[in-house]
Parts: C-alpha cells; sequence; structure tokens
C-alpha cells in the first residue's frame, strides 16, 4: 500500500495516497461530483477524475502533481505565464460547465446563471507545471453564477488587486492593472464585463467576508480562526482599494 501524506493547507484535511487523494464530503458533494463527470466528458481535463468514496464517506480525486503557491505567491505562480495560463484554463473550465445543471451547490446560485463558477478560482487551488496552470483543484464551492462573479476574484488573487498594505500582493498599482488587463485579454472578457470588473470585486469581497461571519457563527473553527487572525480585514481593505483605484484600473481594462 502507497504511504500516506496530510497535505497542507485550505480548511479541510486532505490526505494522499499514492496517485489517489482523499477528501471530506458535504451535502454539495453529489452535485461537485457530476460536474467533474460533466467537465471531463467535454473535454476539460486540468481537474481531478472522481473515483467513488472511501467506507468512511470520503471522496476519492485524482492526485495532480505539480506545485500549489501560497501566499505571498511563488515566482512561478507570480509570472505572466502562471497569469496568462490560468486565465485560459479558467475561460476553458467555464466553457466546459455549459449545459449542466444541479442543485445542492455550497454556495447560492447567482444570477445570470451563464456558468457554474469555480467559486475559488485562485494560485492555492491552482496546480503549476513550472509556471503554467496546468490542474484545478477543489471545486466544493463551484455554483451556478455569472462569469465576471469568477473572473473578478481570480484577477484579485492573480493580478492581483491587492492594496499595498497587503502582504499577500505584489506589485505596484500600475503593474497590477496591466497584470489585470492581460488576465482578461487572455480569457477573452467582453468589454461590458471589463466595465463591470472593478465593482464585481468589491462585491465579490464582500460576499466572501460574509461567507466567512457565517461559516464562523455556525461552528467552522477553520472560519472562526481566519476572522481572529484579522484575514476579513485584509479583504475589506482589498475592496476598498480597488474602488478608491477605479480610474487606474478602468483605463488599463477598457483603453486601447
Amino acid at each position: 500500500m502507497a504511504d500516506s501524506e496530510i497535505l497542507t493547507g485550505g480548511v479541510n484535511r486532505v490526505e494522499r495516497i499514492g496517485d489517489r487523494v482523499l477528501r471530506p464530503t458535504g451535502p454539495w458533494s453529489p452535485t461537485v461530483h457530476r460536474l467533474l463527470g460533466h467537465l471531463r466528458a467535454n473535454g476539460f481535463t486540468a481537474a481531478p477524475a472522481f473515483h467513488g468514496t472511501t467506507a468512511d464517506g470520503r471522496e476519492i480525486l485524482d492526485f495532480l502533481p505539480g506545485e500549489v503557491s501560497d501566499y505571498p505567491a511563488t515566482p512561478a505562480a507570480a509570472s505572466r505565464t502562471a497569469l496568462l495560463t490560468a486565465a485560459r484554463v479558467l475561460r476553458a473550465y467555464h466553457d466546459a460547465t455549459a449545459g449542466f445543471t444541479g442543485d445542492g451547490w455550497m454556495l447560492p446560485a447567482r444570477e445570470p446563471t451563464e456558468v457554474i463558477c469555480h467559486g475559488d478560482y485562485a494560485p492555492h487551488n491552482c496546480v503549476l507545471d513550472g509556471e503554467r496552470v496546468a490542474g484545478v483543484i477543489d471545486f466544493d464551492t463551484a455554483h451556478p453564477g455569472p462569469r465576471l462573479w469568477d473572473v473578478a476574484y481570480a484577477v484579485y488573487r492573480w493580478a492581483p488587486t491587492t492594496e499595498p498594505g497587503n502582504a499577500d500582493g505584489f506589485g505596484t498599482p500600475d503593474e497590477q492593472a496591466a497584470r489585470a488587463r492581460e488576465f482578461c485579454d487572455a480569457y477573452g472578457l467582453d468589454r461590458a464585463g471589463r466595465a463591470g470588473l472593478v465593482d464585481a470585486v468589491e462585491a465579490r469581497l464582500h460576499a466572501l467576508v460574509a461567507h466567512m461571519r457565517a461559516e464562523a457563527a455556525a461552528g467552522s473553527a477553520a472560519f472562526a480562526s481566519h476572522l481572529a487572525d484579522g484575514h476579513h480585514l485584509m479583504y475589506l481593505a482589498d475592496a476598498a482599494y480597488v474602488v478608491r483605484e477605479r480610474d487606474r484600473f478602468e483605463r488599463a481594462l477598457l483603453g486601447g
């Protein structure tokens, strides 16, 4: 039997055994498992395949080899190649979700329901092969919604659109704005989406804080710890920053 390894990061205890990963499940998991099958049937192979559940109810997924960045981002995750491939993989994922329907998601659906949002598309949920995004993991927060809702959080994490005092971020405001433009170009975001991006980033971060507070109130020790450590204050500061720098970001996103 292959050796067991506990993988760090996130709010779940994840165990790797050989080329498989065992993760806790929730009420949303059956729908997520169907989504993973739909993705593979539609040619999207950057997500792990689902291989059933263990006797104790954990899901069995492919282990995707490569590197996953924490924060601050590794040089590979902060590279231009990672930025562009992250955008292209997100677009391919969104396109592959076309036609999928389901209910019982962890997070509520948002209108218009154009795609199945990943819900947490960031360096900590993408697997790098060198500087190239080659895989996407942790679909627990997937839910129906508009493309822009997912793109907004992805831009926040990959550009990133973090205020200068955030040690998890990097880049000057001008560099961040240029990278936001490159992400949107690589994704193929339309002009209406670009015009609404700043507001979407702000709304997405406020929704994240609301989710953290709700989970902590419901008894989640992980989210209670995040609040105690002030993570929500960082997100709120970043939301205020992107609005404050609206003109800079929108010039980059819409100009030219």
